[in-house]
């Protein structure tokens, strides 16, 4: 099949990606800017198996510098560009990473790292002018706009969230063979709706996260052009979607939330035609929003189950409506086990910490022999998810097991409490925490935000415990609400728990 490097040959003319500010650039151009710095990053000494760090929002330096890694042999690691400046200088360090390209705004906030860690001015690359980082715009516009000799795979170098201590890298080994989307990868994005030719998909999420990233690149190598937002806005995003006449997006199931919470005559204003395909991940999805989407957009919202570790299932809307809740059958060559508190495998619809095995799957983490170790059971690893299968061998999602609230020996899913809150037209937001309690461990506590011109008061706590009570058994039921003006969630729709969490 042909990838994006072959379509700037073939077709150099059709766009390949709109910035958010609108600005488009043609498969042509871009792959002469891609050439360009592969070249530079040769002549700055990096070989097969070298790193490079980007610090970026959502623009085309992003792709550029990806596309460039990728026919290389070198590994491309995003990095969220809300990180600290520690937080940086770690994924630089423990990834290895030779070359460091950053907005400007990020980059003057991490030079002392930088410079604790040896990286050279000549060796990082800033979008915008920054003091004592090489230009962005400047580099390798010397070099031949030639496609290079002796192109080879490399690969992106993603990661985890650390939700709990350092983030982990995740790195597989080079395949050694000339650039191109991996067949699984193609098979995946034709479960997801998205096939090679001509179409447009709309990326609201920021690029740093795996799946954005990932999906956006492989509609990029089917050919599609990519339109970028710097951040997701509901009624900008249906904006968007007919003004540009999208065919794919891919979104978490906040953004899903916030769209159904726009008013009728909001929703019903714009043509969104055009969309044969919205795929969504990242987070259990509750049964109310899927629904609602299904019934407003038809039978072309497909779900996903991964992680950075890798890909298990997809589910197509006809069987999620036969089976509500499902993130779908293991893909093929995808094997799922839950095990239990003694490590034991559980059966058909008892819950308890999911694991999964692949080809894909033989990776540690990156100089983290404990973390790898902790994470695997034999050849199968976890990501923290807990589930079920049910006879069928479907996958069910509960929560991560971080989440997970004991109270009076019980095992509650904030998830489960979450979607209940989140059917409550008074309620934006929630997250669901535990907090200590003498007599039982934990008690439930929910952090709500309030639907716009909602009070925060008893009244609501009220008459959210009322509708908790209406569904959920009664040791689910928050035992405290507490309202915010908003609560905090990471630009891929993440919910940061542990800022809510007492100390």
């Amino acid at each position: 099949m042909s990838t994006f490097y072959d379509i700037a040959t073939t077709d150099p003319d059709r766009i390949a990606v709109i910035d958010p500010a609108g600005r488009q650039v043609s498969f042509g151009r871009l792959a002469a800017r891609v050439n360009q710095l592969t070249h530079a990053l040769r002549a700055l000494g990096l070989g097969v198996g070298d790193g490079v760090t980007v610090i970026l929002h959502n623009g085309l330096p992003h792709y550029e510098v990806q596309l460039a890694t990728l026919q290389a042999g070198l590994y491309f690691t995003p990095v969220n560009y809300r990180s600290t400046p520690e937080e940086i200088g770690y994924i630089v360090e423990n990834s290895e990473s030779r070359v460091v390209v950053a907005d400007a705004d990020i980059a003057a906030t991490c030079t002392s790292t930088l410079d604790e860690l040896g990286i050279p001015v000549e060796r990082r690359f800033s979008v915008g002018s920054t003091e004592n980082w090489s230009d962005y715009a400047k580099w390798g516009v010397d070099e031949p706009e030639t496609v290079p000799e002796n192109r080879t795979s490399g690969a992106t170098m993603v990661y985890t969230s650390g939700t709990t201590g350092r983030p982990k890298g995740v790195r597989r080994p080079l395949s050694g063979k000339p650039p191109a989307l991996h067949p699984d990868y193609q098979h995946v994005m034709a479960l997801l709706g998205v096939s090679p030719g001509g179409g447009v998909h709309l990326v609201p999420c920021p690029l740093y996260h795996a799946a954005p990233g990932a999906y956006s690149l492989s509609a990029l190598h089917l050919g599609h052009t990519v339109a970028l937002m710097s951040r997701f806005d509901a009624e900008e995003t249906l904006r968007l979607i007919e003004r540009y006449r999208v065919t794919t997006t891919h979104v978490v199931p906040t953004m899903l939330h916030r769209l159904l919470r726009l008013p009728e005559e909001v929703r019903t204003r714009y043509d969104l035609s055009s969309l044969t395909s919205v795929m969504h991940g990242a987070a259990p999805c509750p049964r109310d929003v899927k629904e609602r989407m299904l019934a407003w957009l038809g039978p072309i919202v497909t779900e996903y189950y991964g992680a950075s570790e890798g890909m298990v299932s997809v589910v197509q809307p006809d069987e999620w409506l036969a089976e509500p809740g499902t993130v779908g059958r293991p893909l093929p060559g995808v094997r799922v086990k839950i095990l239990g508190e003694d490590g034991a495998e559980l059966p058909p619809g008892e819950t308890g910490t999911l694991y999964f095995s692949s080809v894909h799957t033989d990776l540690g983490y990156y100089r983290d022999p404990e973390k790898t170790a902790a994470s695997r059971s034999g050849e199968f690893l976890t990501a923290g998810d807990v589930g079920y299968l049910d006879a069928e061998g479907r996958v069910f999602l509960r929560d991560r097991r971080t989440d997970l609230i004991l109270s009076g020996g019980v095992n509650i899913y904030p998830a489960e409490i979450e979607a209940r809150l989140l059917s409550h037209p008074d309620v934006a937001d929630v997250a669901v925490i535990g907090e200590p309690d003498e007599e039982w461990g934990q008690r439930v506590v929910a952090m709500v935000q309030p639907g716009e011109g909602v009070a925060g008061d008893d009244a609501l706590a009220e008459r959210l415990a009322a509708h908790c009570r209406g569904a959920l058994a009664g040791f689910k039921t928050p035992r405290r609400f507490e309202f915010r003006d908003r609560l905090p969630r990471t630009d891929s729709g993440k919910m940061l728990r542990r800022a809510l969490r007492p100390e």
